[in-house]
């Protein structure tokens, strides 16, 4: 094959090392331009859109019945909704009388009839209305992808491909076939965001900050995460040469496979607690298969940002419970929902915000919103039947906002002793992310079991640089001395009142901390899942009283 006659070299930033090689799909939003276009024979249009609309109904009635086989009933149950609201008499009168008193395209009707519905609900009091007009959004775009050809939606197809976008939010990230994904690059993006944090814990190649090009689309790409370069119709020359790096890479990981088993003890004895941060229950597999202790970070939020509307309790229960079982009575700590900043969910209806990484997210909204807070507080304390569960809340600031915390839990315990419904006995934790959290917390340990440090929000807070702003990243430094000093201050103070501390921000699995978090006596560290081998590689090199002698 005569590759690279016009190959393009480009330099992003990594955010994961490893290498990636296949054909790029450039990613189009859901969202679509759709044109206006007149038409003279507006009863074959309004046929084309009857026709569209059965297609619609059919694929939603499929995907209820795939999810029900793989997430519930309960999870299952929007398509049925979204497929009785393209049913729904109204508004399947507006699109038709569009198209015969404006001559228009089936497309631009359904387009127009959308927005009027959307921007109508949007403005009811009612909530369940309000969450409505994301609904008819969705639905309007899946029949404008079929009367448009596009019935795959926002699917990636069924060869396994890169991604080249302009963003990812991790909305679309976590919904995306995961067996599908190669890699993926974009031109906009921070490595500190949770995307990023998202694909590291797929243990997925990827770049931002590349200068990217839809005529790329359909094109031989390779991803060299090493050294943060993409190659867009490579020759034959680097084709060659990255395929050997990839295989080198393949027997890199498989020699990692031999610490299968082993302790995660330094040379000198000191032991560690090493487990995983997850982000939904088929990233458990991936912990099991790179040995985890535990997981020491659940993030929770992803059962909302995969869900069409507030994920229920029994959904929830039967996640945490199978994430329980899985891991057969190892620790699994769970955080709270943790929305808000880049974490956006439409059906939450959050209002815009200039400085929302300072603004209602995590905690904030459980504590005023307390029926949402409540339902997932439900679910895990049944769940802690199962397994070994912790519960652990982000974006601490207070004594007070940990008191009313358990204040809750409380009531959720009382409720479930009067009906006679069991839980186990759990661990409850806080996020140390923010600046005050670490000023108090020797306080705050003597409410709680345990600490675990979240250091990408802590840089952030303590540095004041907005994570997402690719344009600091130069200057966003986790190794910073005032971020070390807020650690060493957090463990020192833990461990006077009781509290084990750990670490479940990005900075866990920096090799070149890791020693130093071990002298401070850290007691517990979470990382991605593919890095806890190359963790316990470290660990098991170290020799902290060698090195303090």
């Amino acid at each position: 094959m005569n590759r690279g006659a016009d190959m393009e070299k480009v330099i992003g930033k990594s955010i994961l090392k490893g290498m990636a090689i296949g054909k790029i799909l450039f990613y189009q939003k859901g969202q679509q331009q759709v044109k206006h276009i007149k038409v003279e024979d507006t009863e074959a249009e309004k046929k084309r859109y009857e026709e569209a609309k059965e297609i619609a109904v059919r694929q939603l009635n499929e995907l209820q019945e795939k999810a029900t086989k793989e997430a519930g009933e309960m999870n299952a149950a929007v398509f049925e909704v979204y497929a009785i609201m393209l049913e729904d008499g109204d508004y399947v009168d507006s699109v038709l009388n569009i198209i015969e008193t404006q001559q228009v395209n089936a497309e631009f009707a359904v387009a127009t009839t959308g927005d009027n519905f959307s921007k109508m609900f949007a403005e009811m009091d009612d909530d369940y209305f309000k969450a409505r007009a994301v609904d008819v959004k969705d639905i309007s775009e899946r029949l404008i992808d079929v009367l448009s050809g596009k019935e795959n939606g926002g699917n990636i197809g069924n060869e396994p491909v890169i991604i080249v976008a302009d963003d990812l939010a991790p909305s679309e990230t976590v919904q995306m076939d995961k067996e599908k994904l190669l890699g993926f690059v974009t031109r906009h993006g921070s490595s500190n965001s949770h995307t990023a944090i998202l694909a590291r814990t797929m243990n997925i190649p990827a770049l931002i900050g590349v200068d990217i090009r839809e005529e790329w689309d359909g094109k031989l790409a390779i991803i060299d995460g090493y050294s943060g370069t993409l190659y867009v119709e490579p020759d034959q020359e680097t084709y060659d040469q990255m395929k050997v790096r990839q295989e080198e890479d393949r027997k890199s990981r498989e020699m990692l496979q031999q610490l299968k088993g082993k302790e995660d003890v330094t040379l000198d004895g000191k032991k560690i607690k090493l487990y995983a941060n997850i982000g939904g229950v088929k990233d458990v597999a991936s912990v099991l298969a790179n040995d985890a202790a535990g997981i020491g970070l659940f993030r929770s939020e992803f059962l909302y940002l995969e869900s069409e509307d507030y994920p229920s309790e029994e959904s929830q229960f039967a996640a945490y419970k199978t994430v329980a079982e899985n891991m057969a009575g190892k620790k699994v700590i769970v955080r709270t929902l943790d929305i808000g900043a880049d974490k956006q969910i439409d059906y939450f209806n959050l209002n815009h915000e200039n400085n929302p990484a300072m603004g209602y997210r995590a905690i904030r909204i459980c504590l005023d919103r307390v029926d949402i807070f409540k339902t997932q507080l439900r679910a895990l304390l049944r769940a802690s039947v199962f397994g070994n569960i912790a519960i652990m809340y982000p974006m601490i600031i207070s004594v007070d906002e940990v008191r009313k915390i358990k204040e809750i839990v409380e009531e959720v315990k009382a409720e479930f002793d009067a009906k006679g419904v069991p839980y186990g006995e759990f661990e409850q934790g806080i996020m140390i992310e923010t600046p005050a959290a670490v000023m108090i917390s020797d306080l705050l340990a003597e409410e709680v079991d345990f600490f675990s440090i979240g250091t990408n929000d802590l840089t952030q807070y303590t540095l004041a640089i907005d994570r997402q702003n690719m344009k600091l990243d130069n200057i966003y430094d986790s190794h910073h001395p005032a971020v070390l000093r807020m650690i060493q201050m957090t463990i020192e103070n833990g461990h006077k009142h009781g509290c084990w501390v750990g670490i479940c921000g990005e900075l866990g699995a920096d090799p070149t901390l890791t020693k130093t978090f071990l002298e401070m006596g850290i007691d517990e560290l979470s990382v991605s899942p593919s890095l806890v081998l190359p963790t316990r590689k470290n660990i098991r090199e170290i020799d902290i009283q060698k090195h303090n002698s």
